[in-house]
């Protein structure tokens, strides 16, 4: 693989379609198939929410991209490289350049939220200074919205909306221009959750990130998607802008979208656009 610098990575991505490229994607356990000839394109500087039902494979996908998960069949290209490839290297450029937010946090609850941020920083940069480490870290705690007092803390001291901005904070350490977020708000309450949405749509314009966010959560969808991808069948069956795949004709997108709770996260984001018209004008 050839040398890639941080500036070459940005000139690359910004002069390509897509910073990820699923072809051909198949993953299965056993007897049971979960994605056959999935495609996927995800493109820069987009926050791309990706939902199906139960069982459909969205964390499957998210970790098969990732490389936690070798699929059975297909390509995958991130950020120009083959994370198929087997190839030591090209594994650790993608570890580099992506950070993820799993569903759970995966914090370690031995150390502390300062520790956790640092462990990326330890295993990928170790000759860095201590005092240098800890600089970063209080940089990327303060960036996820949590006070400097938080480095301190154990995760188990902490609220579930602060272990989810810990846990990102620890996902953003090694500044990767691509983010991936597994259900971030799960288990939160409304309130947190739609702060937590402004969140990441705020990191993701000040930062240039290109996001893809699992989720099962409308109002996020509604609130900071550009796209959406819709895993069924074993396969991506759509993928557009939100007013596209509400019309998409297929029966789990319909019940989705245009169930009751898919009606009132739709009518909550007219009257948010709304609010802010009237503001604005």
């Amino acid at each position: 693989m050839s040398a890639r610098t941080p500036d070459t990575d940005h000139e690359d991505m910004a002069g390509s379609d897509t910073i990820v490229r699923v072809r051909g994607l198949r993953n299965q356990f056993g007897d049971q198939v979960v994605h056959d000839e999935l495609d996927l394109d995800v493109r820069p500087g987009e926050i791309l929410g990706v939902v199906g039902g139960s069982g459909s494979g969205k964390s499957v996908l998210m970790r098969s991209i990732i490389g936690l998960r070798p699929p059975n069949a297909g390509q995958i290209e991130v950020m120009g490289v083959d994370a198929c490839s087997g190839d030591p290297e090209d594994r650790l450029y993608i570890e580099r350049r992506s950070g993820v937010l799993f569903q759970d946090g995966a914090l370690f609850s031995s150390l502390t939220v300062g520790e956790n941020v640092q462990v990326p920083l330890k295993e990928h940069y170790p000759g860095l200074p201590d005092s240098l480490r800890y600089e970063l870290a209080l940089l990327k705690v303060k960036l996820a919205g949590l006070p400097a007092s938080a480095l301190e803390k154990l995760p188990a001291q902490l609220s579930g909306g602060m272990r989810k901005r810990a846990a990102l904070a620890r996902a953003l350490a090694l500044d990767p221009p691509l983010l991936f977020l597994d259900e971030p708000t799960a288990g939160l309450d409304p309130i947190g959750a739609a702060a937590f949405d402004n969140l990441i749509r705020t990191l993701q314009q000040a930062l240039g990130l290109t996001v893809f966010l699992i989720t099962h959560d409308l109002d996020t969808l509604y609130a900071i998607c550009d796209r959406v991808a819709v895993l069924a069948d074993k396969r991506v069956v759509a993928i557009g802008a939100l007013d596209e795949i509400e019309r998409f004709d297929h029966p789990w997108v319909q019940d989705y979208f245009h169930g009751p709770r898919g009606r009132a996260a739709q009518q909550s984001q007219r009257r948010g656009r709304h609010v802010q018209g009237t503001q604005h004008g």
